[in-house]
């Protein structure tokens, strides 16, 4: 019988729900570059990855726990609409209606909190030349800690604004779920269950890197075991689940 990673026990559940992944443990560590440097360092970092790859949810528990501000960006946002939600996620209130008065703002509160920005979903501000000019004006006014957060490609989309991309001071890579992180996922998403080693292996195969996909499959298992009473899964089990599969079902029709 294949090895069992047992999580069932309380013990191996982290404290707050919160798995200590490996992309975690990146964001910590560019945070900390970012509010360590000298004086005259770029404050700029940007953590990069394949959609799933935990990203979102490193940076957002990180933000509660550092208390850094977070905003995910949207793709239909402008000028304004960012400033506004900044203003908002910093708790200031205002009247201002121009651009340039929100930006003195957001900057004002950034320099005197000294706490990090962090935009998520950065993607949708290398559309514009605007948005992007308007996330440098915030680095520049407020000289803080920004840590922008986007896909695989950004650090090269980036490239095409040098006055902004030589502010860069950290590139960090978001990491691929591995094993080690399943099993710090599991008595999360999939409590009470004993999951054998070699299912873990199978599960970290078939994610292809991501976290979502780790974490769907978790509570899928999840809910197979509560159905059939059952506190342990191994490999022979696991074929008879209907994991959630890397590509759109074909209709049956």
């Amino acid at each position: 019988m294949s090895k069992s990673v047992l999580n069932s026990n309380s013990k191996s559940r982290p404290n707050g729900g919160i798995a200590a992944i490996a992309t975690l443990d990146v964001v910590t560590a560019s945070l900390e570059k970012l509010n360590g440097r000298r004086q005259g360092v770029p404050g700029i970092g940007v953590l990069y990855g394949p959609s799933g790859w935990g990203k979102t949810f490193a940076t957002n528990s990180l933000a509660n726990e550092s208390r850094a501000y977070y905003v995910q960006m949207l793709s239909a946002w402008r000028s304004k609409d960012l400033l506004a939600k900044i203003l908002a996620e910093m708790g200031v209130s205002h009247k201002v209606t121009t651009t340039s008065k929100m930006l003195d703002l957001v900057t004002q509160q950034l320099s005197a909190s000294r706490r990090t920005l962090i935009i998520d979903e950065f993607d949708h501000a290398v559309k514009s030349d605007t948005l992007i000019e308007l996330v440098r004006d915030i680095y520049e006014g407020s000289q803080g800690s920004l840590l922008l957060v986007g896909e695989e490609m950004l650090p090269r989309k980036l490239e095409a604004w040098e006055r902004f991309h030589n502010r860069v001071y950290d590139f960090a890579p978001a990491q691929p779920v591995s094993h080690s992180d399943t099993v710090k996922l599991a008595p999360i998403y999939c409590p009470d269950v004993d999951l054998h080693s070699d299912v873990v292996d199978k599960l970290v195969t078939i994610s292809k890197g991501s976290v979502r996909r780790i974490v769907t499959c978790l509570a899928t298992i999840h809910q197979h075991a509560q159905l059939y009473a059952l506190d342990q899964i191994d490999v022979a089990t696991l074929t008879e689940i209907d994991l959630p599969a890397n590509r759109a079902p074909d209709r049956r029709v």
